[in-house]
């Protein structure tokens, strides 16, 4: 039998397990294709959205990638992958195993084997995961239209609740970094509606169990006077929220300082403000990169990348990478260990990047030299006259 006929089997068994409800995964291994490091691809169904789709984990020698495809799409693409990468293919349902595979002779072979499970899995991401904030009677989650009065999340705030938890789970991983008790001020440039604020602080008093000050910083006078009314409502006596801007905020002795979405240089303010409070733990996601771009289309230098930067949207996301490495140097410079990484809040908002800069010790003076040696020449390869951060700080 051809090739193509076994795939075509294998396929057709696929759609009617999902069909029938008695999907439980797909597995493919021993790849032999082009694509660097790439180990296996794992399958699975969830619903975003009220819609089915198929969740790709691509596994790597040294991580993860998943990926969403609509169900059409994702069959397409494991077709392909049958054809020409992976020489292996398990089909798992609540029937049977089906296993399709090219043995080292070039012979296919297409068998049946006992089901490895009896229960096909939940597609919802939601329902197996254990929250760090849960909805429960939460005062502040009622007041912010995120639940209902008797505790449940309300369907069109699902992804903003996700959101919230996906969040305290990134900052409870970097507090977790810091010594016991370390947290004792907070501020949260640019709080907004404040529903990370109230989360964070919820998680710092009632699982931490510390007796951290927040305080929101927001510039919009009706936000402030709705979030300390909701503050009062909750009880959360330590929590404050002020009108002013990134700017302008006193920061002294706080232990973490944080900065969602501060626009352009908004965010070189913030990380201004957590370098010389020597806060312990500063964390921002960046956007706009407007300043850096600017410099970089007055310059026109030519460079390695200009082939590529002549185009608006790969010029926009080289000043973006641009900006947001150099202020992970400078951060590097003032003694902090830095982490930049994908913040993708679910499957159903966008991706941000997230700069941290967790305290550590003082360089040494060649160490520091060295980082501004780095600096200088990143701006003279791009063009850059300077950098926001780079003139607050006075380097």
């Amino acid at each position: 039998m051809p090739v193509s006929e076994y795939i075509e089997q294998f396929i057709t068994a696929l759609k009617e397990s999902l069909n029938v409800t008695t999907f439980v995964k797909v597995s493919l291994g021993n790849y032999k294709g082009a694509e660097e490091a790439l180990k296996q691809l794992l399958i699975r169904k969830v619903v975003i959205k009220r819609e089915d789709k198929l969740a790709f984990t691509y596994r790597y020698k040294t991580r993860d990638v998943v990926k969403n495809y609509a169900i059409d799409e994702a069959i397409d693409l494991i077709v392909g992958y049958l054809e020409n990468g992976f020489k292996i293919a398990t089909l798992f349902t609540t029937e049977n195993d089906l296993i399709l595979e090219e043995l080292n002779n070039g012979k296919i072979v297409l068998r049946k084997g006992k089901a490895s499970s009896a229960i096909a899995p939940s597609s919802y991401h939601d329902k197996e995961k254990t929250r760090l904030i849960k909805p429960d009677s939460k005062s502040y989650l009622t007041e912010l239209k995120i639940t209902g009065t008797d505790g449940k999340v309300f369907k069109n705030a699902q992804d903003k609740f996700r959101q919230i938890n996906h969040y305290i789970e990134i900052l409870s991983s970097l507090i977790k970094e810091l010594p016991e008790g370390t947290i004792k001020k907070v501020a949260d440039m640019g709080s907004g509606k404040g529903y990370l604020t109230f989360a964070l602080y919820d998680y710092l008093h009632s699982v931490l169990k510390l007796e951290s000050e927040v305080t929101g910083v927001e510039y919009r006078q009706d936000m402030v006077d709705l979030c300390n009314q909701v503050a009062v409502k909750s009880a959360f006596d330590k929590l404050n929220f002020v009108q002013g801007t990134i700017e302008d905020y006193q920061a002294e002795n706080v232990n973490l300082l944080i900065a969602l979405h501060a626009c352009d240089t908004a965010t070189d303010d913030a990380i201004y403000k957590g370098i010389k409070a020597d806060a312990e733990l500063i964390v921002v996601a960046p956007c706009c990169h407007k300043q850096i771009r600017r410099e970089i289309e007055k310059s026109k230098v030519k460079n390695d990348v200009s082939f590529l930067t002549k185009y608006g949207i790969f010029l926009e996301r080289q000043a973006e990478m641009v900006t947001d490495g150099i202020r992970a140097l400078i951060l590097e410079y003032f003694g902090y260990k830095t982490k930049v990484f994908e913040f993708i809040s679910d499957a159903h908002t966008p991706k941000n990047v997230l700069v941290v800069g967790v305290k550590g010790k003082a360089h040494s003076a060649e160490r520091k030299a060295e980082i501004l040696l780095r600096i200088k020449a990143s701006k003279e390869y791009f063009g850059i006259g300077y950098h926001h951060l780079e003139r607050l700080l006075e380097l």
